[in-house]
């Protein structure tokens, strides 16, 4: 009788883990809704040890941002994962909820992976935000995106602020960039895949892949990464079906003028993630492919990245370290880079031949792509980058204590600081900032300063009890480099967060730059 009940209570729940997905119900012509997507993770947490769901902190929306672990010993502490060298694989959707594929791919791979259809890896765990613009996602429509095929709904690209959160990882807007922050660093996780859907330019590729920028990922993380990472998941997307090819950014229509790869600063989520020598992946599947195509595709290269990760997780993991090691004995760093047209690869691009049509709108002659004049054809890819504007890391950083929306950033991205104890006199090299030009107009919340020139000078100034002394000698250190340091491309001084420096106050003005973040 024990038996048996066994048995039959084993069917049962591996029929409630069988639960057929919004997705699967509509037979692919519908995605799950927040509320559908979060009440499944729910269940799949109530339902199997494998599975975990957290919340690490709330969104614009007022709804919290939710983290599901995912492992095969259930275990759900990070701090544990690091002791056995685990990989972790943090996987965010919907951070354009108008591109819902990972959304669905997701919850197939975790009801996949809970039901023994997918082996999850002894040394790989997962780390899914299920819904990262939670705001956007719920205003959800069916014309946002034009000429999308599918699903029948979907959310809006804004979040609850208005904001692109995927301009948002850096100058952190928003609660949700904030509490993604948190996860970030409580996960820590080696490969960061960030699900997306790409429009434009029409072609035969189903999905395209957005990498860390290889040079800027830092060495010796970004030359494997090139030569032995990637190369292994194109191969093997290609045995399931899918021709790989890089994310689409031709530099023109003449495509004999080749394709420079997507310069990712770190207000994207791979800039980001390259911020602390983590592998960042943007999957780009076509808006103009049938939906489930898309949510295939994601689902498949999830799963593809989570057997490559184990089978080469010692090379990641030493290549990492060894990215690491390397950073803290730097003591120059580039703070902008530039693509090499003297080096590219040769790749081949499967794309549509363009026809001159007459608009049946405007009568006017307008370019389209012919999918009845498919062609196969070689292509330059520039994926080489040279540095350039590099800067001599210090040793610290003072940053006065009235800067908290300075501070409040480095603390969420876990940089270490001390306090003065008491009021001190300290000879630094500061900088004036001697020239910049403001946007016009706004972009995502901001006037941004750019053409920032500076002069570092040597200046003995009296510090008070409380502010802060960031040393460079922390895992933070490319971050702490690049968002401190009033030239770099995403620099907290090109998001004005230091804005009120250059303003005079009275007849007695300070210097511009007397109050910017010291070095030491």
């Amino acid at each position: 009788m024990r038996l048996i009940f066994s048995l039959s209570f084993m069917l049962v729940s591996i029929a409630a883990f069988c639960q057929t997905t919004p997705f699967e119900k509509s037979k692919g012509t519908e995605s799950a809704t927040y509320f559908e997507t979060i009440a499944l993770y729910q269940q799949f947490d109530k339902q199997s040890p494998m599975v975990t769901m957290k919340t690490m902190g709330t969104t614009d929306a007022g709804y919290p941002l939710h983290l599901v672990l995912v492992s095969k010993d259930g275990s759900a502490d990070p701090a544990h994962w690091r002791k056995q060298q685990k990989v972790v694989v943090m996987v965010n959707n919907g951070i354009h909820p108008g591109e819902p594929d990972g959304i669905d791919a997701s919850l197939l791979l975790v009801r996949d992976i809970i039901t023994r259809k997918i082996a999850l890896p002894d040394n790989v765990v997962l780390a899914i935000v299920p819904v990262y613009n939670i705001g956007g996602s719920i205003n959800r429509g069916s014309f946002s995106r034009a000429n999308q095929n599918g699903p029948l709904e979907y959310g809006f690209r804004g979040n609850a602020q208005n904001l692109d959160l995927n301009r948002d990882f850096t100058k952190a807007d928003s609660y949700n960039a904030q509490s993604f922050a948190k996860a970030f660093h409580w996960t820590q996780p080696d490969i960061l895949i960030d699900n997306h859907v790409s429009d434009g330019a029409d072609f035969q590729h189903v999905f395209t892949l957005l990498t860390s920028q290889y040079n800027k990922l830092g060495e010796p993380l970004g030359s494997w990464l090139r030569q032995s990472f990637e190369p292994a998941l194109y191969q093997q997307m290609d045995k399931k079906g899918w021709k790989l090819f890089p994310y689409v950014n031709f530099d023109s229509y003449d495509l004999s003028r080749g394709m420079t790869q997507f310069y990712d600063p770190p207000r994207y989520s791979s800039g980001y993630a390259a911020l602390f020598q983590t592998i960042g992946f943007v999957p780009e599947t076509h808006m103009l492919k049938p939906y489930p195509e898309r949510v295939q595709s994601t689902y498949d290269f999830m799963v593809t990245v989570m057997q490559q990760a184990a089978v080469m997780a010692k090379e990641l993991k030493a290549s990492k370290k060894a990215t690491q090691n390397a950073l803290m004995q730097t003591q120059q760093w580039p703070l902008a880079w530039t693509p090499n047209r003297n080096k590219n690869d040769n790749l081949t691009f499967l794309g549509y031949q363009r026809d001159t049509v007459i608009s049946e709108v405007t009568g006017l002659p307008i370019m389209q792509y012919n999918r009845q004049r498919p062609f196969s054809g070689p292509v330059k890819f520039f994926s080489y980058f040279d540095s350039s504007k590099t800067v001599t890391i210090p040793k610290y950083y003072v940053i006065p204590q009235g800067w908290h929306n300075v501070t409040d950033r480095l603390k969420e991205n876990n940089v270490q600081m001390r306090r003065l104890e008491k009021d001190s006199v300290i000879t630094v090299k500061a900088y004036k900032i001697e020239s910049y030009k403001t946007s016009p107009r706004a972009y995502e919340k901001h006037y941004r300063q750019s053409e920032v020139k500076v002069q570092a000078v040597q200046q003995t100034i009296s510090f008070r009890k409380g502010d802060y002394i960031v040393s460079t000698q922390q895992p933070a250190r490319r971050y702490l480099v690049e968002m401190l340091e009033p030239t770099g491309d995403d620099s907290f001084f090109s998001w004005n967060y230091f804005d009120a420096i250059l303003q005079q106050k009275k007849a007695t003005a300070i210097t511009a730059g007397s109050k910017w973040p010291h070095n030491i």
